[in-house]
């Protein structure tokens, strides 16, 4: 995503290192998706026990370490 030089990207009020811990810690259950707004996801997580745990230990790694993660209504997580 690119903004000009001057425009500021709308943050979110979640922040993405608790979104990231929750689902390292409980993304079995999709904690960490439902966190961010995205029910979908979060269902799909729970049905598949993060699946099989590979799913939600990528998907937490991926929060903590990248900066381009965003909730439900298209916002960056806060770091």
């Amino acid at each position: 995503m690119s903004y000009p030089p001057h425009a500021q990207p709308e943050l979110s009020d979640k922040s993405k290192i608790v979104a990231g811990i929750l689902t390292i810690l409980l993304g079995s259950l999709g904690v960490g998706r439902f966190y961010t707004g995205h029910i979908g996801l979060g269902i799909a997580q729970l049905l598949t026990c993060g699946g099989f745990g590979v799913w939600s230990l990528i998907d937490g790694i991926l929060f903590l370490t990248s900066d381009d993660r965003t909730d439900a209504q298209g916002r960056l997580l806060r770091s």
